[in-house]
């Protein structure tokens, strides 16, 4: 399920309406869940346009009750030649123009016992003269945790089953491993975070299901976070937590600007700047060749937590 598909379609453009409606809609939905949740925020809502075609919302929030960022974007750009970071994994398609339509949010809590957070869904369509158009739809989303909890990760594996089931049974496992390659600092030999699923170049199910799948996975985020946030948001944090997370948040940081394919996309394709980075925390620590105490809830996360495991399998 990891190779695009170049299927024969009688579709010549993206049915627009209907997934900018789905899109904007999800987008709507999830700020207002999270000014809910966070109980003192509220997101700045920035509308914007891009000079090469397009534009979107970007809605973002700083110094909140709970998260000190968070944003939740929304984006729908055409361009004349799809950028390297989209055609290096499809040499096939390198330029045809694109059309590419999604959301895209990221949340940094300020309590590290909440852990950070990401989710994406989005489609493409590549297009040249006289060939057929190509598009695929792609997304996901994984949990970043700083103080590992195991029925943290349960709860958020099994509401990513739970949201792929209907397509299929090797739908999880294929996409919760794909997760776990894509979010790994080969640098630190470590993953990002304790995954959750990733997908890409999907199209096999044809349009209607593929989007369907996407509409699954972006409808499944706030069933999969909010609970965590409930359980750990009032639990007491001192300095010494607020350290180890801006050192864990170095991580993220690293991740996003060296290996992203997201982040790499909105820059090469002249995205607007301040929506792409603010997926990165406001406040971080690097440390040389620092390594938490052997014994302590810090060295847990990365003994245990940032481990290829099968969570699932600690289901009660």
């Amino acid at each position: 399920m990891a190779d695009l598909i170049l299927i024969k379609s009688a579709m010549t453009e993206l049915p627009v309406a209907s997934l900018k409606n789905y899109f904007t809609s999800l987008q709507a939905r999830i700020v207002d869940a999270l000014e809910s949740l966070d109980g003192g925020g509220r997101f700045h809502r920035d509308g914007w346009q891009r000079p090469a075609g397009g534009g979107g919302l970007s809605c973002v929030l700083e110094e909140g009750a709970l998260f000190e960022r968070g944003g939740v974007n929304f984006s729908h750009v055409q361009g004349g030649a799809l950028p390297a970071s989209a055609t290096a994994a499809r040499p096939e398609l390198a330029g045809r123009a694109f059309e590419a339509m999604g959301v895209s949010l990221v949340l940094h809590p300020r309590n590290p016992y909440v852990p950070t957070t990401h989710m994406n869904v989005r489609v493409f369509m590549a297009t040249a003269e006289g060939q057929p158009p190509v598009w695929w739809f792609g997304g996901g989303m994984d949990l970043t945790p700083y103080y590992g909890e195991a029925e943290d990760a349960v709860h958020f594996h099994r509401v990513c089953r739970d949201a792929l089931a209907p397509f299929g049974a090797d739908r999880y496992p294929a996409y919760k491993a794909w997760c776990d390659r894509y979010f790994f600092l080969r640098h630190r030999n470590e993953p990002r975070g304790i995954g959750g699923v990733f997908f890409d170049d999907l199209n096999d199910l044809g349009f209607e299901q593929s989007f369907a799948l996407t509409r699954s996975v972006g409808d499944a985020f706030l069933e999969a976070y909010v609970p965590i946030v409930h359980k750990r948001q009032q639990q007491p944090f001192g300095a010494q937590q607020r350290e180890w997370q801006a050192i864990r948040r170095g991580r993220y940081v690293e991740f996003n600007l060296v290996f992203d394919r997201g982040t790499l996309f909105g820059l090469q394709s002249g995205g607007r700047t301040e929506s792409i980075l603010m997926s990165l925390p406001p406040h971080v620590r690097w440390g040389y060749d620092w390594k938490p105490a052997p014994g302590t809830p810090e060295a847990r996360l990365t003994e245990y937590f940032l481990q290829d495991r099968d969570w699932l399998q600690l289901e009660a």
